[in-house]
């Protein structure tokens, strides 16, 4: 299992769009991609439960990704979140 920790850097916070884009990166892989943000863990791969958390700016959360291809996964979401400017 991997994990890392994020801070949402966008103005707007983890809104529909960067939701959307989070999602569809993260089921990519065959790995699990989960989200723990307030003690609520959810499946990145459910636009429903990332929309469910609400994140909003300088929203601190933790990434874990665990499988087969979890580093990979890791660093590619991570590489997405960057690029993106949705948190860093």
């Amino acid at each position: 299992m991997q994990e890392k920790q994020f801070t949402i850097i966008s103005e707007v916070g983890l809104h529909a769009r960067p939701a959307t884009l989070l999602v569809q990166h993260a089921s990519r892989f065959s790995c699990e991609v989960e989200i723990d943000y307030k003690d609520k863990r959810v499946n990145v791969k459910s636009i429903m439960g990332v929309m469910s958390l609400g994140m909003p700016k300088n929203a601190v959360f933790t990434l874990f990704t665990d499988g087969v291809d979890e580093e990979e996964a890791l660093e590619s979401i991570t590489n997405l979140l960057s690029k993106e400017g949705i948190a860093e």
